[in-house]
């Protein structure tokens, strides 16, 4: 039985582009997204659309680290920096707005966006499948699809308001494209204080380069300037498997062995969430 068009889907189908031809808009057909020359796109069961094509990128969540990125930010424990995410993009974001989160994952934060903004729409754009699985499903209004953020993106040029890239890779030419004149990039990313309890523990951690700042300027200033910036820092405590599952989620669970995360006394009970978050206008 083919898989009906999901609501947030539909709601964002304008946006949307063939990936192939890159021009083309694309359609509902029976359980699959088709452009007029052909090319069929399907939406899966779990109501996100496949438009990642070609060989597929190594980069993203695997199913472990989708399920404790959904455990624990369930907890609670990053809700200050959705709620400083949400801040910054009502503060841009017209009441009929666009939303576009450019390495969703579980849509976290594009749900959090999209929660203070009752006339919002949103798209996640993840290369995980198994993460978008929960993307599709985190708001009535936030459709979901594969993508590898490294290309170019299947969107129309100024579809979005706001696009969000929270802890993800950047491309910021495509950014910069995708965005309205007017709009909004947040970008979201650590500061060497963040989880400096685990990065000190536990053995094959990813460091955090000390010229990310520098390195992060480099690559947005011909494309944007910063409007304002909020530092988000706090100090939280890890109970029971909290900890496990924030070691888990990141990229560092793809150095680290399994007698590695299961070594609980490694892991610290209390860490600092250290963030900067980021309004960009476009240039």
């Amino acid at each position: 039985m083919p898989v009906s068009l999901p609501p947030a889907l539909e709601l964002s189908l304008d946006l949307l582009r063939c990936p192939t031809c890159r021009t083309r808009r694309l359609d509902h057909d029976r359980g699959s997204l088709r452009c007029p020359a052909g090319h069929t796109f399907d939406i899966s069961r779990h109501g996100y659309v496949s438009l990642l094509t070609g060989t597929r990128a190594t980069s993203g969540d695997d199913a472990a680290m989708a399920q404790a990125r959904d455990r624990f930010l369930s907890t609670g424990k990053y809700t200050p920096i959705r709620h400083a995410v949400a801040r910054l993009a009502a503060d841009s974001l017209p009441e009929l707005g666009t939303v576009v989160d450019s390495g969703c994952g579980t849509g976290y934060y594009l749900a959090g966006v999209l929660a203070q903004l009752p006339g919002a729409r949103g798209l996640g754009l993840d290369t995980s499948v198994c993460a978008l699985r929960s993307a599709a499903r985190a708001h009535e209004r936030a459709a979901a699809a594969t993508w590898d953020v490294f290309r170019p993106f299947p969107l129309t040029d100024d579809a979005a308001d706001v696009v969000l890239d929270v802890f993800a890779p950047r491309n910021s030419a495509e950014f910069h494209r995708v965005l309205r004149p007017t709009g909004r990039l947040i970008v979201v990313r650590p500061t060497g204080r963040h989880l400096v309890e685990l990065r000190g523990r536990v053995p094959a951690m990813v460091t955090i380069d000390q010229a990310k700042e520098l390195r992060l300027h480099q690559v947005l200033d011909p494309f944007f300037d910063a409007a304002v910036t909020e530092e988000v820092e706090y100090s939280t405590p890890l109970v029971g498997p909290e900890a496990l599952d924030l070691v888990g989620m990141t990229p560092s669970a793809r150095h680290l062995s399994s007698s590695d995360l299961e070594d609980g006394g490694l892991l610290p009970q209390q860490v600092t969430v250290s963030v900067l978050a980021t309004a960009y206008r476009p240039r």
